[in-house]
């Protein structure tokens, strides 16, 4: 996890101010540099460019610092991300130099094939990133993210005509901004008067879901050989995303430190990662579970009186404690730690200000809530207990240091877990299902993860994704949707589940996600099985938590109070 910042302006150079500065620090604890550069225009005019890279280290033995400048062309290249695979294979060791390689074999190209062969080589890599990457010689700028859009980058154009490219925006009424689209890789071309902006195409079509229609009746439940497949992408997806994590944390790191939590709401999704992650590092390792919970006034919960209450009351937290049981109960040779993040409604104001600021441009009361309960998830400042239901007085505070999170969004967009995909089901069968799911996958970009990426990244976290994985993705869209789910015409689907899984036989499991269910159910977790979606906000009880605005609706825009 890096932060990016670079600002091209014709009067001089133009360095972030203190706000960004601080946010590009908090993103990438382990180095920080500022690296200038300035190019000529055609007619004479210079141009000054001013990259900086701040870098958390968690990829090969060595801290990488960056911006990266290639002394033979001049060129310079900042990553944020994490190239797992290139070309299908493997990439071990630092990637942002292996990445670095990449590009300034494919700008050696022709100028009429530079572009091709850059397109080329980001295409060929599979995992989660933005990037910026200055040809010297053509005197161009080349910019983007993957295509899911896992990592932020935003554009700010300046009054004063200066264009800024960086990981965080400062919440400035003088700026407008917005984030970059994933649908290509952008350029800027700085040779003549006016920089001239460009696209690239990437050079393999996006997997699509899978629409194809029946012929007759479904079978009752998904099929045995995709409920293996699911498990061993999954298991792969979590390989590459758990292992071989270095050290760079200069100190922090105690010998019971987690080097992996998990974003641990109780939910189907994070207890299979949960799950899998057992099967896959080895026993010594501890994994910690952040489980937030909220104190909003506005809840009944909050009314509570004795100590802890309003936070063992919240939805996630009862869920939370039931599946650590259930997985403790499954998994006995691992040391898992339960966080239990209690967040007290006078903290939560405190540091609304900060959180509008890292979510911006999102900017309605439904990111609020969203970014506010994975603000303080990431922190992961709370209390923990040596036995699952063990609170209050036996509680000890802790703050886990682990730098990385594992999160289980993308499961309710691929296996229809969210109950616009049961009303879809119920109004135009498995096709109205298909296009509700394709339309969920094809926005989580814009609507999640530069966002989550902002908020998260705050506390020196990197958050992955095993569910958007690209193997996993390909092998999800591939599945028609029966196979996905339990949704059967003439079977009801009932409006609400009990909070806890109560299921005592396949059969009896929720039919959104039922793919996952099963796997679930095999792997012997069935209480957990069981557990209904419920949104991070009402989970936590994030929504509607101030008592001073009334009635208020998710998609309402922020005032300029917050």
């Amino acid at each position: 996890m890096c932060g990016i910042f670079l600002s091209i302006a014709r009067n001089g150079p133009v360095l972030p101010d203190q706000q960004i500065v601080d946010a590009l620090l908090a993103r990438g604890p382990d180095s920080y540099k500022v690296l200038h550069v300035t190019c000529s225009t055609d007619n004479a005019q210079k141009i000054y460019l001013t990259f900086i890279s701040s870098v958390l280290a968690l990829r090969g033995e060595q801290i990488q610092t960056q911006p990266l400048f290639d002394e033979a062309s001049g060129s310079v290249f900042c990553w944020n991300g994490e190239a797992w695979k290139a070309g299908g294979t493997k990439v071990s060791g630092n990637d942002s130099i292996y990445v670095w390689d990449l590009l300034l074999q494919a700008t050696r190209a022709r100028r009429i094939d530079r572009d091709r062969r850059i397109s080329e080589a980001l295409t060929s890599i599979a995992g989660p990133f933005a990037f910026v990457l200055y040809d010297a010689p053509t005197s161009t700028v080349y910019y983007g993210r993957d295509r899911l859009g896992r990592r932020s980058l935003l554009v700010n154009q300046c009054d004063d005509g200066s264009l800024t490219l960086s990981s965080i925006s400062a919440l400035h009424q003088n700026t407008e901004c917005w984030e970059v689209a994933t649908d290509t890789v952008h350029s800027l071309s700085l040779k003549s008067a006016n920089i001239v902006p460009g696209i690239l195409p990437w050079l393999k079509v996006p997997p699509a879901i899978n629409k194809n229609l029946l012929n007759g009746s479904p079978p009752a439940f998904p099929s045995a050989s995709s409920i293996e497949g699911l498990l061993q992408h999954l298991r792969d997806a979590l390989i590459l995303r758990s292992m071989d994590i270095p050290d760079h944390s200069h100190g922090q790191m105690q010998p019971d430190s987690a080097k992996v939590a998990i974003l641990f709401s109780g939910g189907l999704d994070c207890s299979l990662l949960a799950r899998l992650v057992h099967d896959i590092l080895p026993r010594e390792e501890a994994v910690d579970l952040l489980n937030v919970a909220f104190e909003n006034p506005r809840s009944m919960a909050a009314k509570v009186s004795s100590t802890g209450g309003a936070y063992e009351l919240c939805p996630d937290r009862i869920t939370g404690r039931s599946s650590f049981s259930e997985i403790c109960q499954s998994c006995p040779e691992r040391f898992w730690r339960f966080v239990a993040i209690n967040v007290p409604y006078a903290e939560a104001l405190a540091h609304k200000p900060s959180i509008i600021s890292l979510m911006y441009p999102h900017n309605t009361e439904m990111d609020l809530s969203i970014a506010m309960a994975l603000y303080f998830a990431a922190r992961g400042k709370g209390e923990v207990s040596e036995h699952p239901y063990d609170v209050c007085s036996k509680a000890k505070s802790f703050v886990s240091n682990a730098r990385v999170l594992l999160s289980g969004l993308g499961a309710d967009e691929l296996y229809a877990g969210y109950s616009r995909h049961a009303v879809a089901f119920s109004r135009e069968g498995f096709r109205g299902l298909a296009d509700e799911l394709g339309l969920d996958f094809d926005r989580i970009g814009s609507r999640n993860l530069g966002r989550d990426d902002r908020v998260m990244s705050h506390w020196g976290k990197e958050i992955r994704y095993p569910y958007l994985d690209e193997d996993f993705v390909r092998f999800s869209l591939s599945l028609p949707v029966w196979e996905k789910c339990g949704f059967r015409a003439g079977k009801s689907v009932p409006k609400h589940y009990e909070a806890l899984g109560t299921a005592s036989k396949p059969e009896d499991l929720e039919p959104a996600k039922m793919l996952l269910r099963l796997a679930m159910w095999q792997l012997g977790m069935r209480r957990t099985a069981g557990e209904r979606k419920r949104a991070i906000q009402f989970g936590a009880r994030t929504a509607k938590m101030d008592v001073g605005k009334g009635r208020t609706k998710g998609t309402d825009i922020l005032t300029s109070a917050g």
